[in-house]
């Protein structure tokens, strides 16, 4: 249930800034979701769609462009996209070596990549 929370502080933000650019209207809102983000795509736009009613962002396009989840191994270095991100599936183990605690280094990520209006 937090992504209503999170989906709230996302349209805020769109809200905000379509008022400060004098929109008539949010037509589309770009975000950029993580596998490792821990929200659920779905849930943004079922939470989006009730609370934008009534807001500049009523009936706003939620496009969801998915950030893979990347680990580097600390033992050889070796880059990699684990083959499961689900949250039971924590053997996330290096292919190259078989390090068990990788790094990291991408799919956290939830962003606002940007807002298009109507003027």
């Amino acid at each position: 249930m937090h992504e209503l929370g999170v989906t709230q502080s996302i349209l805020n933000v769109v809200l905000e800034h379509a008022q400060e650019a004098k929109a008539s209207r949010v037509q589309r809102i770009h975000l950029v979701i993580g596998d490792l983000a821990g929200v659920v795509g779905e849930s943004i736009q079922f939470y989006f769609d009730f609370i934008s009613r009534g807001t500049l962002a009523e009936g706003a396009e939620l496009v969801m462009r998915r950030d893979p989840a990347r680990f580097r191994c600390p033992a050889c270095g070796y880059e990699y996209e684990p083959e499961d991100t689900s949250a039971t599936h924590l053997l996330w183990a290096c292919p190259q070596c078989g390090e068990l605690r990788p790094e990291v280094i991408g799919g956290r990520m939830l962003q606002l990549e940007s807002i298009e209006v109507d003027e």
